[in-house]
């Protein structure tokens, strides 16, 4: 093993093990880590772990290491605190990497919101002729956020990966970069922003990749001068020369399928991502989704994809109404359901999976039936010619509103997209009221009746025995 392994296990345990690690980092020198609890830190030891040189109890617990040393210890150490970390998850590499596709993406999502919910109001004043001096001042506010995306994809690429943050943004600023329309690859002058969000992660990857060779090649004496300079210069050519072509090739692709999937078999296709999205959202898998959101909404403006997946909410809200009105004598469940439905008429519909239709069984799948209705709804009308898009990731049901788009003005598009909902409401509420449950017909199920005969079996109203 080598001596930053080695070094970065002996650190490992004396801080307080992998859980009581919050944060990894590094400047120049020391290695910062955020604890939960410093009183874990056997500093004696640690001090005398060959290779640290001193530390520092600060903001961040810091372990001087010295310059080069510390950036080949730091990524051995965030690899050594990730493994633990799934090893207690028993995480597959499947759910690996969606969880890091997730955490590249996810903190983007605020100020995707944000710029989203202005875009939309300056697009509502510019229709109404309304505060002319204000719209331009609007207008760039609400864009630059999304011309410069790819910087902070580069940049929460390389720190997921256990690369230098500043280095991935540096290699995909230069997707973005103006100058790169003087650039000629395959024959083709590139565009600036070609490529994209997808472009952007596989150049940060490509950079972190480079980085961690130098790290292991470059001695440390010229380390913090060649590892920087090589990781910028051999992706960034790589970038301009074969990954802004190709990922631009596959963005272009993502579009349009997009397109050519509502614009053919809407109605079908909304029933499918409608009523499937819940069991992705239980498994996880819905983060395999985020890129080709935030793909969508940096070429065409809006994700045509996630108003057909709000409506897998849709369902699950109808499903738990029918649960609420079916079982009046259970005050747990109804209880439960009366905490968790305003938030899932919001769009967060977690509380109400795990809490209610899941335990239950039956109603979880003829939520999925009531989703899968809102979603032919509304891609219905995308076969008629009536788009309706979001312009940011992240809320859905009610919230979702003042972030739609759509090619026929905001009206119809909410109209749309209201109709969806109260679709998949209805056919949730409906089919879980009519399938979603056995028969409550046992005195056993009310509370207020007499108690059954010895030795009899009754009914459990969730549809089991007791």
């Amino acid at each position: 093993m080598s001596t930053s392994y080695d070094t970065a296990a002996a650190i490992l345990p004396l801080v307080g093990g992998p859980a009581n690690v919050t944060s990894v980092a590094h400047c120049m020198t020391r290695l910062r880590l955020g604890l939960a609890d410093r009183s874990l830190v056997d500093e004696e030891a640690l001090r005398a772990v060959p290779g640290v040189l001193g530390v520092v109890d600060d903001d961040t617990y810091q372990i001087v290491l010295g310059p080069g040393v510390v950036a080949r210890v730091t990524p051995e150490f965030q690899a050594l605190v990730l493994k633990r970390a799934r090893q207690q998850r028993n995480a597959t590499p499947v759910k690996l990497a969606l969880r890091r596709v997730a955490n590249i993406f996810v903190p983007l999502i605020p100020a995707l919101i944000g710029c989203g919910v202005l875009a939309g109001l300056n697009g509502l004043l510019l229709n109404l002729g309304l505060l002319p001096g204000v719209t331009p001042a609007l207008s760039v506010i609400a864009t630059a956020f999304m011309s410069l995306i790819a910087v902070f994809v580069g940049h929460n690429t390389a720190k997921e990966f256990g690369g230098t943050p500043v280095l991935g943004g540096a290699v995909a600023a230069i997707v973005v970069y103006p100058g790169v329309a003087k650039v000629t690859a395959f024959g083709v002058t590139l565009a600036p922003g070609q490529g994209g969000v997808l472009g952007a992660l596989a150049a940060a990857l490509l950079g972190v990749h480079v980085e961690k060779w130098c790290r292991r090649r470059v001695p440390a004496t010229l380390d913090v001068l060649l590892t920087p300079t090589l990781t910028v210069l051999v992706a960034g050519l790589a970038t301009l020369y074969g990954l802004m072509y190709t990922a631009g090739a596959v963005s272009t692709a993502i579009g349009t399928a997009a397109n050519w999937l509502l614009t053919t078999t809407g109605a079908f296709a909304g029933l499918v991502l409608g009523g499937l999205f819940l069991p992705l959202v239980m498994l996880g898998l819905h983060q395999a989704l985020i890129p080709i959101h935030a793909t969508l909404i940096e070429q065409q403006g809006h994700t045509v994809l996630l108003p057909l997946l709000a409506m897998a909410g849709a369902g699950q809200v109808g499903a738990a109404a029918a649960v609420y009105v079916r079982l009046r004598h259970d005050t747990t469940m109804r209880t439960t359901i009366r905490s968790a439905l305003p938030a899932g008429l919001l769009g967060v519909g977690e509380p109400l999976i795990y809490g209610v239709s899941l335990p239950l069984g039956r109603p979880f799948l003829t939520a999925c039936v009531g989703g899968a209705a809102g979603g032919g709804f509304v891609g219905l009308f995308a076969m008629l010619g009536e788009r309706v898009g979001a312009t940011a990731i992240g809320p859905s049901g009610w919230a979702l509103f003042p972030l739609l788009a759509g090619n026929r003005g905001l009206a119809p598009t909410a109209a749309i997209y209201a109709g969806g909902l109260l679709t998949g409401y209805a056919v949730g509420f409906l089919t879980t009221y009519a399938f979603g449950l056995r028969a409550v017909s046992s005195p056993a199920a009310d509370p207020t009746s007499a108690p059954a005969a010895p030795g009899s079996r009754s009914r459990d109203p969730h549809g089991g025995r007791r």
